[in-house]
């Protein structure tokens, strides 16, 4: 039965079209997880032709052991001096704790992330946000620390964002033999990091998905499915 999550619309319209977001529960996904099975056993059942795939960075990167525990992080002096600016949301930590910060200058370097720290103060003078993660790039914006809502034992990690998401699409797209979109979508916006086919429009799937249709908490719902909704 197809049924949204609390909270969000099972159907939306994009484009002059209708599409349901069908979640899709799943066990609680690690790196003794492989992507390929993951998508035959969770999603290969579900799907029918014209359908299209998707999953949560988050998982993705779960499965390559890219969820780091923070007590392994040792923030340096400059992650600490740094995650004091960031803007704190009520959706997500983001690059607002020491670890998540020390863990963006390992994965994009000190150079960019401070050249992302300036360009972002002089955007604050103008009342402009989001310059930081422009320059920092995809893999500072994927960086997710824990949150309150967030599902052991991941409330005691750092999840970095998934290594070459495109290759990861198409093992998933192996085994449920649909198009697949590894997606960073939050309850302030998305991004498509990854596809299983170039031919997929990136930014049609994020209007598709702009409402968060997975949840930013307790759902463990980590994959779900686009199909066209019945007339």
């Amino acid at each position: 039965m197809e049924q949204a999550n609390e909270g969000k619309a099972l159907v939306v319209e994009t484009d002059g079209r209708q599409y349901a977001r069908i979640p899709v529960k799943t066990h609680l996904i690690t790196d003794r997880d492989q992507l390929e099975a993951l998508a035959r056993q969770y999603l290969f059942p579900l799907v029918r032709e014209g359908d299209i795939a998707f999953i949560s960075e988050k998982a993705v990167a779960c499965t390559q052991r890219r969820a780091i525990p923070i007590k392994d992080i040792k923030p340096r002096r400059l992650a600490r001096f740094l995650s004091r600016f960031v803007y704190k949301n009520p959706y997500g930590i983001g690059l607002s704790m020491p670890e998540t910060m020390e863990m963006a200058l390992r994965e994009c370097g000190v150079v960019r992330i401070l050249f992302a720290a300036l360009v972002s103060a002089v955007g604050k003078l103008f009342g402009r946000r989001g310059w930081f993660y422009r320059v920092a790039g995809d893999k500072a914006r994927s960086i997710d620390g824990p949150c309150d809502c967030t599902i052991p034992p991941y409330n005691q990690y750092v999840v970095l964002g998934p290594a070459d998401p495109d290759q990861a699409a198409r093992a998933l797209s192996r085994g449920c033999g649909c198009p697949v979109a590894v997606v960073d979508i939050n309850d302030l916006g998305g991004n498509i990091l990854g596809v299983s086919h170039p031919e997929l429009d990136k930014a049609w799937l994020v209007r598709v998905l702009r409402d968060n249709p997975l949840g930013q908490s307790d759902q463990q719902t980590p994959m779900g499915i686009i199909r066209p909704a019945a007339l």
